[in-house]
């Protein structure tokens, strides 16, 4: 069986690139795509010129005012991102069967069967980008996805100026656990803070040094999650690519039967379409990026807002937290709602972080489980997860 060669992309700074083909104005300046600093908003995207002033996404808007006086904010455009992923994903298809997309600005595939060397492949790929698209992108190549997906990190992260890092990063087969060794462990695909903070006070500093440990104390310190930690760090990884979903979005409405204009009513509402949505992101086994809200006014006016979070998610919690900030930032009390729906979008496979198996957000997941499990067998109104008064506040997003 030949050596697998597995490439990982991921769009520079993506919404920001995406806006410097409409204004190219911006390019080389100080800018951030994302909500209003007067109104608890986030940098959902900052140019490299920000970054080099300590301005980074999901940090408040105000704060990176703040940080850069002369800052420009750009409104997010997801509708026009989502079209150019579409092209860019098109792209990749012309390339190979076997692709996979993570992310609106991630994808990987599996070049595989072409003998042309990984170099090679990766810069004719990358200017093809360029050059259909407009947009830079950084590339990992190595003999699984994981090692691919940490080599487009690493890349990226040496990268200095306000150029974007356009990174090509190659990890030849048999120089895996090698390439992992010198990184610092909260590098390693898939470990949260919490892990990281865990380790690091386990001594464990770098992913070699977590080679070093003997699957039995991770065991005993990170339960059943131990021996995929122990092999994340070896650089082991069988999962093929393969396209991710056919299912597009999910989500539930609910029409009122009269004009409503209660904001406990609306708030309840949304929880109990929250607690289907998340019902079946998990039955599907997968999470989404973003959720959304939907309203209708009474004269049949329809908005839609949304929020992509930095890590995935499926949990009801969560999805109604999101939602419920984003009806009150949208929404001005005592306006009249004819419909109200909530849905997760850009779905990814359910591939969590790896945090302590006790942590109230695996705690909160297996409760979940349960109350599936007893949905699926004696159907939806067997019995409804109870939820704590959500915290209204913006939710931060990624890119």
């Amino acid at each position: 069986m030949p050596e697998r060669k597995i490439f990982h992309l991921d769009l520079d700074a993506f919404f920001c690139s995406a806006e410097e083909l409409r204004r190219p104005e911006l390019a080389g300046i100080p800018f951030a795509v994302g909500g209003r600093p007067d109104s608890r908003g986030v940098v959902a995207s900052c140019s490299y010129a920000a970054r080099q002033l300590g301005i980074h996404s999901a940090m408040p808007m105000a704060q990176a005012v703040r940080l850069c006086p002369k800052l420009v904010r750009v409104s997010g455009d997801y509708a026009y991102y989502q079209s150019l992923s579409h092209q860019v994903m098109d792209v990749l298809r012309n390339w190979s069967g076997r692709i996979e997309p993570i992310s609106i600005d991630e994808a990987f595939l599996d070049l595989t069967d072409l003998s042309e060397p990984s170099l090679s492949l990766a810069e004719k790929l990358q200017k093809q980008i360029k050059t259909e698209t407009g947009l830079p992108c950084s590339i990992g190549v190595a003999s699984n996805k994981l090692v691919a997906k940490m080599a487009t990190d690493v890349g990226k992260s040496r990268h200095k100026g306000i150029t974007t890092p356009a990174a090509i990063t190659i990890v030849p087969f048999g120089t895996e656990r090698e390439f992992l060794a010198p990184l610092k462990v909260k590098m390693l695909w898939g470990v949260g803070p919490k892990t990281a903070a865990v380790l690091e006070e386990m001594g464990i500093l770098t992913i070699g040094q977590l080679t070093q440990v003997d699957e039995r104390r991770l065991a005993q310190r990170f339960g059943k999650m131990g021996s995929d930690l122990a092999r994340r760090a070896r650089g082991e990884d069988d999962r093929p690519v393969e396209e991710s979903h056919t299912v597009k979005s999910i989500s539930q409405e609910t029409t009122f039967a009269r004009d409503e204009a209660d904001g406990q009513v609306l708030e309840k509402v949304i929880r109990e379409l929250s607690t289907q949505v998340g019902h079946s992101l998990r039955k599907e086994g997968i999470c989404a990026c973003t959720i959304r809200l939907k309203l209708r006014w009474a004269d049949f006016t329809t908005i839609t807002r949304q929020t992509t979070h930095s890590q995935p998610v499926d949990q009801d919690q969560i999805i109604a937290e999101t939602a419920i900030t984003l009806l009150h930032q949208a929404w001005k009390p005592g306006t009249l709602v004819r419909l109200v729906g909530v849905g997760a979008a850009n779905l990814t496979d359910n591939i969590r972080q790896l945090e302590l198996w006790d942590t109230e957000a695996d705690k909160e997941r297996r409760l979940l489980q349960a109350v599936d499990a007893l949905k699926e067998k004696f159907g939806n109104q067997t019995i409804q997860r109870g939820f704590d008064k959500p915290d209204v506040k913006s939710n931060i997003p990624s890119k």
